[in-house]
């Protein structure tokens, strides 16, 4: 139960970074489910790994590589899903950033352990 309200919970994010920012659409509702799962899987399976990857680069720049990589795994997703889509590279910086902390405050408000 949890994870499927988790799951609304991004959906909704999802939601809310396309009404709030025009450089980023999403046609409707079952998009929006499918994009924020795959948006899941991807932070969860291939996200660590390129953390892992491109470590002397996120030191460097003192963890502000962390984003581009939110920004660019925000930006693969909308290419591989039709019916969501982000204008460009920075527009999936914002986006991404904006899904994250909409994410993190509703799953703060809805979901208490």
């Amino acid at each position: 139960m949890r994870l499927l309200l988790a799951w609304l919970i991004n959906t909704a994010a999802l939601f809310a970074v396309s009404w709030l920012m025009k450089s980023v659409e999403i046609s409707d509702f079952p998009t929006a489910l499918i994009a924020a799962l795959v948006l899941g899987l991807v932070n969860t399976l291939i996200r660590p790994v390129l953390v892992l990857l491109t470590l002397p680069v996120t030191v460097i720049t003192l963890g502000l590589f962390i984003f581009v990589i939110n920004g660019l795994m925000f930006w693969a997703v909308a290419s591989m899903i039709t019916g969501f889509y982000v204008a460009g590279f920075w527009a999936a910086i914002g986006g991404a950033l904006l899904y994250s902390a909409i994410s993190w405050a509703l799953s703060a408000l809805l979901l208490k352990e």
